[in-house]
C-alpha cells in the first residue's frame, strides 16, 4: 500500500444496483482507508438491455452525467463508471464533471492490449459486446497497436447468474475461456460482474483479464497522484 488516502472519498456509479455488492469488498481491500460511496439505477441497465446492441438510450448517459454531477456536488475525489455496456457515458460526461472519472474496464482493456496483438472477448450480455470492443480497439489505437478481437457472447450464462447460481454461470464461462485459450494470446472478460471467475482463471494457459481489481488499483494510483500534486 502506497500514501495514507484517509480522507479520500471514491463514488461508484452503477447501471444496477447487485453490482456494488461485487465491487465493494475488492475496492475496500484495495483502498480500505478511502470512502466508497455508491450511486445506480436498475432502470439504466433494464433500458440498456432492451435497446438494440450497440445502442444506448439518450437518457442514460443523462443519468450517468447526473449521478456524477452529484458526486460532485458531494466533493468526492474521483467517480469510477461500473458499467461496460455504456463506458462512452464517460466520455461525453467529462466536459460537465470536474472531477476526474475513470471507466472500470479501461486498465483491463490497457493490459490486454500489452499483452498481445490476438485478444478474446467474453461477455454475457449482447449489450456489452459492442462498447466493450470499441473501448478495447480504442485502447489499442492509443497504443498505437493493431489487435484482432476474438468475440464470444454467453447470454444464457448471465441470466444463470441473475438466479443465483453462480458455480454454473462459472462453469460455462470456463468453458469459453478454454475454447478461446487455443486461439488467443489473452482473453478479457467483459463485465464487472465476470470478477467471480477470478479465483477460477489463475491457472489459465493464456492471461485472462478481469476489470474491477485492476480498476481499483488505478483508482488508487489516481488518488494517490492527485495527493502527491496538492502536497508538492
Amino acid at each position: 500500500m502506497g500514501k495514507d488516502l484517509s480522507g479520500k472519498t471514491l463514488g461508484i456509479i452503477h447501471a444496477a444496483i447487485f453490482t456494488a455488492f461485487t465491487l465493494e469488498p475488492i475496492a475496500k481491500e484495495i483502498m480500505p482507508e478511502v470512502s466508497i460511496m455508491h450511486a445506480g439505477d436498475d432502470t439504466v441497465q433494464r433500458d440498456n438491455l432492451a435497446a438494440p446492441p450497440g445502442t444506448i438510450p439518450k437518457k442514460n448517459f443523462y443519468k450517468f452525467a447526473t449521478f456524477a454531477r452529484f458526486f460532485e456536488e458531494a466533493g468526492v475525489d474521483l467517480i469510477v463508471l461500473a458499467c461496460s455496456t455504456f463506458s462512452q457515458a464517460v466520455e461525453f460526461a467529462a466536459p460537465m464533471v470536474n472531477v476526474p472519472m475513470l471507466q472500470i474496464d479501461r486498465p483491463m482493456m490497457e493490459k490486454a492490449v500489452a499483452c498481445g496483438k490476438r485478444i478474446g472477448l467474453i461477455g454475457t450480455l449482447a449489450s456489452t459486446m459492442p462498447s466493450s470492443e470499441r473501448l478495447l480497439r480504442k485502447c489499442a489505437d492509443e497504443a498505437g497497436k493493431k489487435i484482432e478481437v476474438v468475440p464470444v457472447l454467453n447470454a444464457e450464462a448471465f441470466k444463470i447468474l441473475r438466479a443465483g447460481d453462480t458455480a454454473k454461470h462459472n462453469s460455462m464461462v470456463l468453458d469459453d475461456i478454454k475454447k478461446l485459450s487455443r486461439e488467443t494470446d489473452c482473453i478479457v472478460l467483459a463485465q464487472a460482474s465476470m470478477t467471480v471467475m477470478e479465483k477460477e482463471t489463475e491457472n489459465n494457459p493464456v492471461p485472462v483479464f478481469t476489470s474491477p481489481r485492476l480498476a481499483f488499483l488505478r483508482a488508487r494510483q489516481i488518488l494517490e497522484d492527485a495527493k502527491s500534486l496538492k502536497q508538492g
